[in-house]
């Protein structure tokens, strides 16, 4: 979920049109837009602040572009500049809204609002409300044609996503765009039980502690390291922070497992074919929502008989795709302009194609960049490879394609007193104004922890010829640990050569290709947590989500294993409790943890394209 602060500052009058806006000066890539703000009134009689843009030199109707978001529509005039800016050259009229309990919208805001009960005519949501939205504009905005498409990034990405659960008639396409889809399974609030805590802390307080987000908690160091670490467990956080006005927080602490409040939120589990057409886009190093567009396509794909659904995934951080030219992230390039083709080449004539009756784009089923090779593939379907191939991890830190020929194991003491950081650090407010690298922290150079005695390293020799692997990754860790709770954290990394031609500067540098976290707890089912017998080996299977990625000859492949990330991972007391949010600072223990290797020990599963 991409965090913008926006004031709106519009003056409300008339119950349904507010204000005629004047036209303000666009960018010079953006034509002339005229805009008028109305007031839309859903079934229960709340009015939703919406504005809607048209073309100055429109001739005839115009098909509807529509985004709904919980961020503020005060600035979308600027989008006509970037992320809408070939959108709006084609011709659209253009509405933004801000959701039901956010800024100029009337009604209670409730984060990712469940679907309503069918049975209760009077009851709303935010599939309800975007066919509200959409009966309303093609019923009283002029000169429109009645097809309307849905797009938008992270929050209102799945707000298009929910639009298709009851799809009005004149929808014709939609656009969840790195949709949060599952906020326990694998975007924001948690991953595979491991709670988030710095995103669940700051981002859910700045949704919902005042209506347009005006109100912060007292952060007073630099370092959220150092804060996180000062904070101590989380038991007393709504006591001393929330102060029981983050209903989110409340959600948390009650709801830790993979319950029915989650499940119930999880668009995967909703929207189970495509009741339009769909064009779900993601990137491999969003740092928000990498699980979201995976998961939900995985759904659709499975019941799309009249090729629907299509997947787009490129090598962007959170909504890179509206940013800019595409061509690098962080420290690391890939000299093609990935973003500009996403939007002038595939999202534009989609939407073209779907709702002014262009020509059919004829795109693939899954059309992905793979960064290490430069080059964008196509493929059939995603995954693209089904049967995978097994990486071992060895003694001595090796890493091979052969199962080592002896048993053996090398373990480590994980303390939670001295958690591993997750990026470098000064680790700034995820969303700081004076600037954050949590934007890029997923391509950050790994080693910053990779000399550390509670970070496990293990390596091939420089491959001698190009690995490409298309679909999804899976860690299979055999481990132990004295404790009774553990959390067990995977990363697969492309070591670059040491003589790096392409960047000289970037000798050795160990780029997190894929990387995910399993709270021990949780090996068996999400739905119920139980302890880990302790000094008992077992199986952990992490799921890395996915990649399309060439480890190029010369490079090498390493996987790092660990049992923190913090402070975006809260801390494991690694003695067992029901519930860590109620944990007390004495459960929080050091524990010895040990990974197992040989023919039956750890590997990585993973879908190799090419021959090795």
């Amino acid at each position: 979920m991409r965090l913008t602060v926006i004031a709106l500052g519009l003056a409300l009058a008339h119950p349904a049109l507010v204000a005629q806006q004047p036209a303000t000066p666009a960018p010079s890539t953006a034509p002339a837009l005229d805009s008028i703000v109305y007031r839309v009134p859903m079934r229960d009689g709340t009015t939703l602040n919406t504005v809607v843009f048209r073309p100055r030199d429109a001739r005839g109707a115009l098909p509807i572009l529509l985004t709904r978001t919980p961020y503020g529509v005060g600035g979308s005039r600027a989008m006509f500049g970037t992320a809408y800016a070939t959108l709006a050259r084609d011709g659209y009229v253009f509405a933004f809204q801000d959701i039901r309990g956010r800024y100029a919208s009337g009604g209670q805001f409730v984060m990712n609002r469940p679907p309503r009960d069918p049975r209760d005519p009077r009851a709303v949501d935010e599939a309800t409300d975007t066919y509200d939205t959409i009966d309303w504009l093609v019923t009283h905005v002029p000169d429109v044609v009645p097809k309307v498409g849905v797009l938008g990034v992270s929050y209102p990405g799945w707000l298009a996503g929910v639009a298709a659960l009851e799809p009005h008639p004149a929808l014709a396409a939609v656009s969840p765009q790195a949709p949060m889809v599952d906020t326990w399974l694998g975007d924001d609030f948690f991953h595979n039980g491991a709670f988030r805590q710095s995103y669940g802390i700051e981002y859910a307080s700045d949704m919902e502690l005042t209506k347009d987000q005006s109100e912060a908690l007292p952060y007073d160091r630099y370092d959220m390291y150092d804060w996180y670490l000062a904070l101590g467990s989380l038991r007393d956080v709504d006591a001393t922070l929330m102060k029981g006005r983050v209903p989110s927080w409340r959600a948390f602490v009650e709801h830790p497992s993979y319950d029915a409040y989650w499940q119930a939120r999880a668009l995967q589990r909703q929207l189970l074919a495509p009741t339009v057409p769909t064009l779900v886009v993601g990137g491999w190093w969003d740092q928000e929502d990498l699980f979201g567009p995976l998961a939900l396509h995985r759904t659709l794909a499975q019941r799309d008989s009249s090729g629907r659904a299509t997947l787009v995934m490129g090598p962007w951080n959170h909504g890179g795709w509206n940013r800019g030219a595409g061509d690098q992230l962080g420290a690391v390039t890939w000299n093609v302009a990935t973003g500009r083709f996403f939007r002038d080449s595939i999202q534009a004539p989609w939407f073209a194609h779907h709702l002014k009756g262009a020509p059919d784009p004829g795109l693939a089923a899954a059309i992905v960049f793979d960064a290490g090779a430069r080059v964008w593939r196509r493929y059939p379907r995603w995954p693209a490879v089904a049967n995978t191939t097994p990486l071992w991890l060895g003694a001595r830190g090796t890493l091979a394609f052969t199962a080592p020929p002896r048993t053996s194991s090398v373990s480590w003491t994980s303390d939670p007193a001295h958690p591993v950081p997750y990026r470098l650090r000064p680790i700034e407010l995820t969303y700081d104004p004076r600037g954050s690298n949590w934007r890029t922290w997923l391509v950050e150079d790994q080693r910053h922890v990779a000399g550390r005695p509670d970070v496990l390293v293990f390596q091939t020799a420089p491959l001698t010829d190009d690995v490409t692997i298309a679909g999804d990754i899976v860690a299979e860790l055999v481990a132990s640990t004295t404790g009774t709770d553990a959390d067990w954290v995977v990363k697969l990394i492309d070591v670059f050569p040491e003589q790096n031609a392409d960047n000289p500067r970037q000798g050795g540098y160990q780029l997190m290709v894929a990387s995910e976290i399993l709270r021990g707890r949780y090996r068996r089912s999400f739905e119920t947590s139980e302890p880990i017998v302790a000094n008992r080996s077992a199986t952990y299977r992490i799921d890395l989500r996915g990649q399309s990625w060439t480890f190029r000859r010369g490079h090498r492949i390493m996987v790092q294993v660990q049992s923190s990330w913090f402070p975006l991972y809260d801390r494991n007391p690694q003695r067992y409790v029901p519930n860590i949010f109620l944990a007390s600072p004495s459960d929080f223990t050091a524990q010895r943890h040990t990974v197992h290797l040989g023919a039956r020990g750890s590997r990585i599963m993973l879908p190799v394209v090419t021959a090795r």
